[in-house]
């Protein structure tokens, strides 16, 4: 397709960058596999002492503004506030202003991010059809799980704000009324947005892989089984659930358990682990890098998440593209991404329940290699077939000629 025939795209986002990690590193990603589809103009925030923007961006027109420096102070705090967000969203409002005067045609705009859905959307000012999302969040805690979870940051209560802003806050209500399409980043965020009257929604997770891993070639053992558990030390991932389930298989002592990943739910696993007598089957490697983590995926032999309130579930596309089968929950971004040939989905309602149904399933895993091989055999495929970013993007550039043109 010529230049001229391309979408003029607006993609904008307060943090695109390849050299970071979090929402920027798959705001960039995004940004990368459309500029080889659309004419693309991204519009972010930019970070001193990092790589320019417009140097890793090559095939698109940048336009990136200086990140406050105040915002920076707080790493955590930007991460989950965005609290230079209005910042942002000024200077994305004058760019279109002044570009739409100056006659420059734009045939669709799109906020890729900040991923929560709580943030007014500047392109609602303008005679532009767009986009946002994909959204994520919104899903509470199951009410089984309250008693063990520990008291969040202040910071972090804001979603318990977001069903009320749903109903009532005009901003937010217009900027995702007057889009074309919202995006979400599973099919449960239209149950979370069905206060707001949407135009359209679409389910399109927001994470990708570039390449499938090596094929390994996995030799069953007797009586062994290698499971893996990678993510932040929080409650929520479901960790402290996996070392249950290994106390209830305490007759099978060669199903170990590898968890990668800091917080301060570690440390509660590994007296969990000491208290339950299966220490010596659990190793806790913590905070390690990333090619580290990419040998354990390939060292072993399932991989377990089970985390009861994941919007998404990136982690998830990491292990599938090396073949391992997956145990995670019915819930969330997990209950979209794995289906009955990639793993296993487990029902959420207490911690005792779900350490029993673990145990069960890995012991069903253990006693039944075919059967796991033919697992990690379909989240390899699948994964292939929907996580590839060129793929994505294509999808992706689908609905923006959808929306351009009011299909």
């Amino acid at each position: 397709m010529s230049d001229e025939n391309r979408l003029r795209t607006i993609l904008a986002a307060p943090n695109i960058d390849g050299t970071d990690v979090g929402e920027g590193f798959v705001a960039f990603k995004w940004a990368e596999a459309l500029s080889e589809l659309v004419d693309l103009t991204v519009l972010s925030f930019e970070r001193p002492g990092r790589a320019a923007l417009a140097g890793q961006l090559p095939d698109a027109k940048v336009v990136a503004w200086p990140e406050p420096a105040w915002a920076r102070k707080h790493e955590r705090f930007n991460a989950m506030a965005k609290p230079a967000y209005p910042v942002f969203a000024r200077y994305v409002r004058r760019y279109m202003a002044e570009s739409l005067g100056a006659g420059q045609r734009i045939d669709l705009a799109h906020l890729i991010m900040p991923q929560a859905a709580r943030y007014p959307v500047p392109f609602r000012h303008f005679p532009v059809p767009y986009i946002v999302g994909p959204l994520g969040g919104g899903l509470d805690t199951p009410p089984g799980f309250a008693s063990e979870m520990s008291h969040a940051p202040v910071y972090t209560r804001l979603r318990n704000l977001d069903s009320f802003r749903f109903r009532y806050d005009p901003a937010l209500r217009a900027s995702y009324t007057g889009a074309e399409i919202v995006l979400g980043v599973a099919p449960y965020m239209a149950r979370v947005l069905s206060d707001i009257g949407l135009k359209r929604f679409e389910p399109v997770l927001e994470l990708g892989i570039d390449a499938l891993a090596p094929d390994v070639l996995r030799q069953p053992k007797p009586d062994c089984l290698r499971l893996l558990h990678v993510g932040r030390g929080v409650r929520t991932k479901g960790l402290r659930d996996v070392v249950r389930a290994l106390a209830r298989l305490k007759d099978r002592p060669g199903i170990t358990l590898t968890s990668a990943g800091g917080g301060k739910e570690i440390e509660l696993c590994k007296a969990e682990a000491e208290a339950l007598g299966v220490a010596e089957r659990v190793s806790f490697l913590g905070l390690i890098q990333r090619e580290e983590v990419e040998d354990l995926y390939r060292s072993h032999d399932v991989f377990t998440f089970p985390s009861f309130r994941e919007p998404a579930g990136g982690v998830l596309y990491e292990a599938m593209r090396w073949g391992l089968p997956i145990i995670t929950v019915a819930r969330g971004g997990p209950d979209w991404i794995i289906d009955d040939q990639s793993g296993v989905r487990l029902p959420i309602s207490t911690p005792q329940v779900l350490a029993a149904d673990l145990a069960e399933v890995i012991a069903d895993l253990a006693d039944n290699p075919s059967k796991r091989l033919a697992l990690g055999q379909g989240a390899r495929d699948k994964v292939a077939r929907e996580g590839l970013w060129p793929m994505k993007a294509r999808n992706l550039v689908a609905l923006y000629e959808q929306a351009v043109s009011g299909v």
